[in-house]
């Protein structure tokens, strides 16, 4: 059974930085690629970074959302079966709960509780 669990959310000021984290148990984390989405109240989920997986040249490469690009990193440890993402410049649309999961809905696994993130003055 797979396990993602999100934390490191909190109450930033805009232009402020938060490091998510996500741990993913019950996979063979390594192969897969894995993505960060967010979703703010009244607000269909969104995609917002991906990092590949697998043990080819395409392996650890990333792509943003605009909405986040050149602010935020999305990065992988396999060793701590564990994905993050690095946001800088933080901006009050960035509220959101932000889970992570596979990027392909055809391969999404059960969700997470998501972890809370606010910008506010």
């Amino acid at each position: 059974q797979v396990q993602l669990v999100e934390s490191g959310g909190g109450l930033v000021q805009p232009g402020g930085s938060l490091r998510l984290s996500c741990a993913a148990s019950g996979i063979i984390f390594s192969i897969y690629a894995m993505g960060w989405y967010r979703q703010a109240p009244g607000k269909q989920r969104e995609l917002v970074a991906t990092i590949t997986g697998g043990g080819s040249t395409n392996y650890g490469r990333t792509n943003y959302a605009d909405s986040v690009r050149g602010r935020f990193t999305i990065a992988r440890d396999n060793a701590k079966n564990t994905v993050y993402l690095q946001m800088n410049s933080l901006k009050p649309e960035d509220t959101a709960v932000y889970y992570c999961n596979h990027p392909s809905n055809s391969l999404l696994w059960d969700w997470g509780q998501g972890t809370q993130v606010t910008v506010s003055s």
